[in-house]
């Protein structure tokens, strides 16, 4: 693990760290769970006033569309002084036009926003890859540099990160998947069953590959499906998604097929973990739709990578499968993992008044093939 990988780790500790790029390099912490010491720690070492790094989809979110047209890596905003750890959260998170985010709003009066720097998007993007809520508080690093930020270096309490090396982290492409461990456990729809577990090389997620039947017998393609981690839909049937009507009939279809493969990948809330989820669903109680909450908490409309499910089908020796699902980005990326996919075959869960919106959402913008499904529940109607 290099320090790129402990930076994440850091940073979900609520530890600042040292980015250091092309131009001024910065002290940097987590918005979720930053403390008034913390952030009188990173002002106090550098002499300078914080600055709130956000994603441009949350600078879209709060009316700067600028950012986020012109592709930026990240927004630099310079709140009023006085700002703690609590506004900050709020400018961070809360829906615009709420009570939280006008009172919040306060700080960023004729705040103009900037472009983050390479350190300051590098911070970014480990929080989002430790799936915290994607924002940052930072401080530049003056010249000639303070002892004490140099003394804290050299004992290891102030972790120093390279921005590009934290930007190559954060994407990875390759994630040196490890075949940990595997035992067999029966499944009421397919009892002759097998999990792998594979655990990224960072430690930071962990991947099943649930085996079907004897991969001595499968069919030819394979019928694979991946499946997303969902809690509240896998676990406890929740209505608000067809997450777990899905995962349980893609077991079904692949055991009735002859077996096969289905990925369950750690990627809570397409890829924003849970926190930010349950975040999101509060939004949506109130009236959002699933993307828009997602952006109004700065992700972009679905953070999921399939890298993982690459490696794990390129480790089970398989080559050309049958997919089953309603998602072409799946497809999509399995083929660009050198993956032939001869075949799709859908895979719907059940409509509930609850999660009719969810279902249209993923459909209509999302750009799922859901067509036949919410045809048939239009006709019902």
């Amino acid at each position: 693990m290099h320090n790129a990988d402990r930076g994440i780790f850091d940073l979900r500790r609520g530890h600042p760290i040292r980015v250091s790029g092309s131009g001024a390099d910065v002290l940097a912490a987590a918005v979720e769970g930053l403390t008034p010491g913390q952030l009188d720690r990173l002002t106090v070492m550098t002499g300078e006033p914080p600055r709130l790094i956000l994603t441009p989809h949350r600078a879209s979110a709060m009316g700067w569309p600028q950012p986020l047209a012109e592709g930026w890596d990240g927004v630099a905003l310079e709140p009023a002084a006085g700002a703690d750890p609590e506004s900050l959260f709020i400018l961070a998170s809360a829906p615009e036009g709420s009570d939280d985010a006008s009172s919040a709003a306060r700080l960023l009066e004729g705040v103009t926003p900037r472009r983050a720097s390479e350190a300051e998007a590098a911070a970014l993007e480990l929080v989002r890859a430790g799936r915290l809520l994607p924002a940052v508080v930072t401080t530049p690093v003056p010249e000639p540099e303070p002892e004490a930020i140099a003394s804290a270096v050299a004992d290891g309490m102030l972790l120093d990160v390279d921005a590009a090396q934290a930007r190559e982290v954060a994407e990875h492409p390759r994630l040196e998947l490890a075949h940990v461990s595997e035992a067999p456990v029966p499944l009421a729809d397919a009892p002759v069953t097998r999990f792998m577990l594979f655990r990224e090389g960072n430690g930071i997620q962990e991947h099943v590959a649930v085996v079907i039947g004897e991969p001595s017998r499968w069919p030819d393609p394979v019928p694979v499906r991946l499946h997303s981690a969902c809690l509240t839909g896998d676990l406890f049937g929740s209505l608000r998604c067809d997450c777990g009507d899905q995962l349980r009939r893609g077991v079904k279809m692949i055991n009735d097929s002859g077996g096969g493969v289905l990925l369950y990948l750690a990627q809570e809330g397409r890829g924003i973990g849970l926190a930010n989820k349950l975040r999101a669903y509060t939004m949506q109680h109130a009236g959002m739709d699933t993307i828009d909450s997602d952006c109004q908490l700065g992700f972009g409309a679905d953070g999921r990578r399939y890298e993982a499910a690459v490696e794990m089908l390129e480790f089970l020796g398989i080559e050309r499968v049958r997919v089953l699902t309603n998602n072409p980005a799946k497809i999509e990326a399995l083929r660009a993992g050198g993956i032939e996919v001869a075949s799709r075959e859908p895979v719907h869960g059940t409509v509930n008044p609850h999660n009719l919106r969810y279902l249209n959402t993923k459909a209509d913008r999302g750009g799922h093939w859901l067509e036949e499904l919410l045809a048939a529940e239009a006709g019902r109607g």
